[in-house]
């Protein structure tokens, strides 16, 4: 069976591509789930206006994914995080430590468009790659800083001394005999 595209589908083609397929994968599966067309005239002419609207929704998504990134590059984020000694990390710097700052400035973004390069393990400036779109991303810099320590020190005191009874010989079990 003729069938022509709606989708970009990877096995079979690109959208508005015309490809013979078995009958039952066409009728009970690509048409159902509006992948594909049978390929008649009218249909193909209804697949040129998709094809039209498709574009012109991708052209929007991708001129909205410039704009943030616009508005990404300009962005430093700041990531407070407990130190040791040398400024180095207790652990290191995850993609949804960064995704829940860009958050908190008012940027929505999932933990799994944020790419880290190499992992942050010490206090610093680091660049940041955010995926927006398949041939958009943008660059953030993201500043690790030592956590502001608390005001109260707490003294250590010393652990209470506990008596411990000497051990006492077990009794013996009389025999049975």
């Amino acid at each position: 069976m003729k069938i022509i595209l709606r989708q970009n589908y990877s096995t079979l083609g690109q959208i508005g591509d015309v490809v013979e397929v078995k009958d039952g994968y066409a009728l009970n599966y690509l048409i159902p789930r509006k992948i594909a067309f049978t390929a008649l005239a009218g249909n193909l002419s209804a697949l040129n206006e998709e094809k039209k609207s498709y574009d012109k929704k991708i052209k929007k998504e991708i001129s909205d994914a410039e704009l943030l990134a616009a508005d990404l590059e300009k962005l430093t984020i700041e990531i407070p995080v407990k130190v040791g000694e040398e400024g180095k990390l207790y652990g290191s710097v995850t993609t949804q430590m960064v995704a829940d700052a860009l958050t908190e400035k008012g940027f929505n973004l999932d933990k799994r468009k944020i790419e880290i390069a190499e992992q942050i393990k010490a206090v610093g400036l680091y660049s940041v790659e955010v995926k927006l779109y398949a041939t958009v991303a943008a660059k953030v810099k993201v500043l690790v800083k030592e956590e502001a320590k608390q005001g109260v020190e707490v003294a250590e005191t010393p652990a209470p001394e506990v008596e411990v009874a000497p051990e006492q010989p077990a009794a013996e079990e009389p025999k049975a005999e």
